[in-house]
């Protein structure tokens, strides 16, 4: 069974980034509008104006951040702030949501309505500077990974319950047309976050479901790890040997009774030994 990680309590946990440099955790809270770490067994918080989701590492003191209206350079060692390019600026119905540095350098990131309204959402590239549209309407943007060879990117709009598979080519622009490499629309699951270990298979949180679950190359159930949280939202492999696997949950859209129920809802969960994972890549700014 799985084991806390961090007991704080996220109205919707989301993100996590293993840095493999600083060997360090960080995740957000995308309602409470924070970024949240551990760093030498002590928590980290850091507190935004606005709603923030997805992060990829620059180098060991710098990040890019994914907020509701834009890109950033973040740096840790000075909380500084950098704007990089708008997201949606003039959008004030949509914010950032699930995002993923590719192999190449680039940083994948999707938004979507902040009531999940239909179709508002899309999913975009930043590669050296440059922002790309790349998935025009969108609701619920989920599932960005990369197999370790390079040769696939997948996303999910949750709400058809298919995962998409898409060629990369040259720079890690993706070409012809994406294609369903996992269908989990007949059993009702929700695909939420994932993550592709160093064998190729993906690794999909299921919201809904306590879980976060394995599928081959070829898009087949392998199986699943269970832990605590109705909503588990995102994984990410971390650990000094990159074999641990965490996972967000959020406390969003459960009842009072059950939160008291169960509070563990919300809360940063973690499992050993199960599978070999991918270092995050580094993103170039």
């Amino acid at each position: 069974m799985s084991r806390v990680f961090d007991s704080r309590v996220c109205e919707l946990g989301e993100g996590p980034l293993w840095h493999p440099v600083r060997q360090q955790l960080f995740w957000f809270d995308i309602i409470g509008k924070k970024m949240l770490s551990q760093e030498n067994g002590e928590a980290r918080e850091w507190e935004f104006d606005e709603h923030v989701s997805a992060a990829g590492w620059v180098d060991e003191d710098t990040l890019i951040l994914a907020s509701e209206t834009a890109l950033w350079k973040f740096t840790l060692s000075t909380d500084e702030q950098e704007y990089l390019v708008s997201l949606e600026a003039d959008n004030p119905v949509t914010r950032s949501n699930d995002g993923r540095a590719d192999p190449y350098g680039g940083f994948w990131i999707g938004t979507m309505g902040k009531q999940a309204e239909a179709g508002a959402g899309a999913i975009y590239r930043y590669y050296r500077g440059e922002l790309r549209k790349l998935v025009p309407n969108v609701t619920i943007t989920n599932a960005i990974c990369f197999s370790p060879d390079g040769k696939w990117a997948h996303y999910a709009d949750t709400l058809t319950g298919q995962v998409m598979r898409w060629a990369l080519g040259e720079d890690g622009w993706p070409e012809g047309e994406a294609f369903v490499h996992v269908d989990t629309k007949a059993e009702g699951l929700n695909p939420d976050g994932a993550v592709v270990d160093a064998d190729g298979a993906i690794w999909i949180a299921q919201w809904g479901a306590s879980r976060v679950a394995a599928y081959d190359e070829n898009g087949q159930f392998a199986r699943a790890v269970d832990f605590g949280g109705r909503h588990t939202s995102c994984p990410a492999f971390g650990g000094t040997d990159l074999t641990t696997l965490f996972c967000t949950t959020a406390a969003e859209g459960l009842s009072a009774d059950v939160l008291e129920k169960e509070p563990e809802n919300g809360m940063v969960f973690a499992e050993d030994a199960v599978a070999k994972g991918q270092a995050e890549h580094m993103v170039i700014l």
